[in-house]
């Protein structure tokens, strides 16, 4: 009985459906990190030749249509994540794979650098097969570089992407809070310098 209980809460639960989303152009794909704050992420991302389009939001909790301020509080489960639509002609998978591991300690549970809380944990979700199969394979590899610790990133299938606010979107590239705007030009190299 609790089983279809589950399942009967699970349908009537938008947060909890996949990402059924398309992308704008066909042959896009999808694909979804959480890697912290999704300032920095999502300018590291838009610098990648044949990302087309970055988005920050939230996803993998179970609050309907949240809230930056709701998913700061730690009650909706949420991660903010960063949903990127890629040409996998000029961008394959495994080189945004290749640069999420760049970005993050995978070996902090709920914790990038200083923001603390379950909305800044890493993880990789996988809009089909092959992708969370690259994912596996691509931590396997990167466990071999911790071997004295346990990495706690998670590799799960996308969950329904909540858009955040208008002000997160491209952040940094605007300027954010200090009004020095940084370059998402594709190739710049120049640091990310992430501020409020």
């Amino acid at each position: 009985m609790a089983s279809n209980e589950e399942d009967i809460s699970k349908s009537t639960n938008p947060a909890l459906d996949p990402d059924l989303d398309n992308p704008d152009h066909p042959g896009l794909e999808f694909a979804q990190f959480a890697a912290g704050c999704f300032w920095g992420v999502e300018l590291a991302f838009q610098r990648v030749e044949g990302v087309v389009k970055t988005e920050v939001g939230y996803s993998q909790g179970h609050v309907h249509d949240p809230s930056y301020k709701l998913v700061c509080s730690g009650t909706t489960e949420h991660a903010e994540v960063i949903r990127i639509q890629l040409d996998p002609n000029v961008c394959p998978y495994t080189n945004l794979l290749s640069l999420f591991w760049s970005r993050i300690d995978p070996t902090t549970l709920n914790r990038q650098g200083n923001d603390v809380g379950n909305q800044y944990r890493s993880g990789i979700y996988y809009y089909n097969e092959a992708q969370a199969q690259l994912a596996r394979e691509s931590l396997e590899a990167k466990q071999k570089e911790f071997a004295d610790k346990k990495i706690v990133t998670e590799i799960l299938p996308a969950k329904r992407f909540y858009r955040a606010e208008e002000y997160h979107q491209q952040y940094l590239e605007k300027g954010g809070g200090r009004g020095a705007k940084q370059s998402a030009a594709k190739g710049c190299n120049d640091p990310i310098r992430c501020y409020g």
